[in-house]
């Protein structure tokens, strides 16, 4: 069964470790929303990318759609699994890459380079076998058009590029802001304003683009202005 697609910092009461990572020190940015009941507490994208666990469930059942005795045999499933990053127990992410038995947790690949795809399949991979884009050097002194720092000198896990224009590049957590923000409906290259190419290489690249309204458009948007 195919997995369907959606900051601040998490606090879980008592300060347990979430399940599927085992970390509570992780901004939403990077794991989605903190599912919590029942005693479960699991990060929205360590459900997704459980190499184990499928959605049986309607939209509202469990979380997402992963019904609750599912996420418990999981979590049975990795108990012994150990990550290959931290080396702590519980990995649930495996690389999707043939005969590659990297298994990690969802935030420690993050940190360590790996993508996670949030689309299809919601494949992950590690950081050697990650997709990459393959073009030219990047202009020497050039800034990302979304916080104007400075990019890397080419195309890496930190820095991506527009594949229509090849003008814009940017930073990986500028452009996961932006995708967040506007979402499916709205997300574009910032300077060509491509949006068809650009969000597919976006999504091959493992950024995350939820499939609702701009967040400026949904209730509540403005209020703390």
């Amino acid at each position: 069964m195919r997995k369907r697609s959606w900051s601040y910092s998490i606090h879980v009461p008592g300060g347990d470790r979430t399940g599927l990572c085992r970390r509570a020190d992780v901004e939403t940015e990077i794991v989605g929303e903190l599912c919590q009941q029942d005693g479960l507490y699991v990060h929205e994208n360590c459900l997704y990318h459980a190499s184990g666990l499928m959605q049986r469930g309607a939209d509202e059942e469990g979380f997402y759609g992963f019904l609750f005795p599912d996420i418990r045999q999981e979590l049975e499933r990795v108990a012994q699994k150990r990550c290959c990053i931290c080396r702590l127990p519980g990995a649930s992410v495996t690389c999707g890459r043939r005969r590659c038995r990297r298994t990690f947790h969802f935030p420690c690949g993050m940190e360590r380079g790996c993508i996670s795809q949030f689309f299809g399949e919601f494949k992950s991979f590690c950081w050697k076998h990650r997709p990459v884009q393959r073009v030219r050097a990047l202009q020497q002194g050039q800034n990302c058009p979304i916080c104007l720092e400075a990019v890397a000198e080419r195309p890496c896990y930190d820095t991506l590029m527009c594949p229509v224009c090849t003008s814009a590049c940017f930073h990986r957590r500028c452009i996961q802001g932006q995708a967040l923000a506007a979402a499916l409906h709205h997300f574009r290259c910032p300077l060509c304003q491509d949006m068809g190419t650009f969000q597919k290489e976006m999504f091959r690249l493992g950024i995350k683009i939820p499939d609702r309204d701009a967040a400026w458009e949904l209730d509540g948007y403005f209020e703390d202005l």
